[in-house]
């Protein structure tokens, strides 16, 4: 059964959202604050986190950046806020959609499958293993296991990455050393599907750029064509044999 984690201080937006939820067959854990979140979380492990951005003890910006230093749980965010800031500093820290209130709940119920849809469940867990028989994409000697979702340095250290990261490098690696339109890496990426705005690919980018060049600021792999989109600047090696044990 799906477990959603609402984490807002009105109870009354709690209990609206629980109650879609519920209509939904899933099961709802409800906090109020920070505190109450990191006691829940130690307790259970949610699908899915809905996370006010305004909380009494701590704000939620700080709270998802905590999150996703530690796990790939699929964040939405809650905001009363509606400016582009804000929605930037979410997806710079990893958040997976931005929902600003006052919002339509079923409007809401969509947003949540739609991420829930394009997320695995690998939250709080241990990195994945390659596959038995593996679909992998190799560049500049770093590694992309498709079928495990796995991406390693060249050192062969595991590299976590974000859902919406997964799907951006993944569509770079299937057309190297081409232009890729921000609108089609948005469709690739189905980056906040209902709310998309004209940063998000750029702030995605830069986040991949962080964890997989050697100088994010100097990029040598991602390279920017300006007034076209970006091109990923590496040869691709494709590899789908089966692994010997």
């Amino acid at each position: 059964m799906i477990q959603v984690l609402i984490v807002d201080d009105d109870p009354d937006i709690r209990d609206l959202v629980a109650h879609e939820a519920r209509q939904q067959g899933w099961d709802v854990l409800q906090a109020g604050s920070d505190a109450e979140l990191a006691e829940l979380l130690r307790q259970r492990t949610p699908d899915i986190i809905l996370l006010d951005i305004r909380l009494p003890d701590q704000d939620g910006l700080t709270i998802a950046r905590r999150l996703r230093a530690a796990s790939t749980i699929p964040i939405i965010m809650l905001t009363g806020m509606g400016s582009d800031v804000d929605r930037i500093v979410g997806l710079e820290i990893g958040a997976d959609d931005y929902v600003v209130k006052p919002f339509n709940p079923r409007e809401l119920i969509a947003r949540i499958k739609a991420v829930l849809r394009r997320t695995s469940s690998g939250a709080m867990m241990p990195a994945p293993t390659p596959s038995p028989r593996h679909d992998c994409r190799r560049f500049a000697g770093w590694m992309l296991d498709l079928s495990a979702r796995l991406l390693t340095d060249p050192d062969g250290n595991p590299v976590s990455l974000t859902n919406a990261e997964f799907l951006l490098l993944e569509a770079f690696l299937d057309a190297p050393r081409r232009v890729l339109s921000r609108e089609h890496l948005l469709e690739r990426t189905h980056s906040f599907e209902a709310d998309v705005f004209d940063r998000t690919i750029d702030v995605l980018i830069m986040r991949l750029r962080r964890k997989i060049e050697s100088n994010s600021h100097a990029p040598r792999l991602i390279r920017t064509e300006r007034g076209a989109g970006y091109v990923f600047d590496a040869d691709v090696e494709q590899m789908g044999q089966r692994r010997s044990d």
